[in-house]
């Protein structure tokens, strides 16, 4: 087995779903970072640092897809929550639709 394939294809799988992903716990939800970051790992066991999230964040945020808004806490500083604005729910309704389409036929070739 060529170990080094499969870690490289596995980490470009993480890159590439980390939106969609996000996106999806984002539906139910406001968090903050940090939050993100332990909901991420406790329901996907992916661990993503904050160099690697924040600027996902704001590149969602520039796609008008999640609407983030300082909440100042009773002890300690301000936290950012995000949240998906109305653009971002239908855009993940459209990538959750596409996403069982792909699982689907992907099921279909490695059974």
């Amino acid at each position: 087995m060529n170990t080094n394939f499969v870690y490289k294809w596995q980490s470009q799988v993480k890159k590439g779903t980390l939106a969609f992903i996000l996106l999806n716990l984002l539906k139910c939800n406001e968090y903050y970072g940090y939050e993100l970051i332990g909901h991420l790992k406790a329901e996907t066991k992916i661990d993503i640092a904050e160099g690697t999230l924040y600027p996902l964040l704001n590149r969602l945020k520039k796609e008008g897809l999640v609407h983030s808004k300082w909440v100042t806490q009773s002890s300690g500083i301000p936290r950012k929550y995000y949240q998906l604005t109305g653009s971002g729910i239908q855009t993940l309704h459209s990538m959750n639709s596409y996403w069982k389409g792909l699982e689907h036929s992907i099921e279909k070739i490695t059974l």
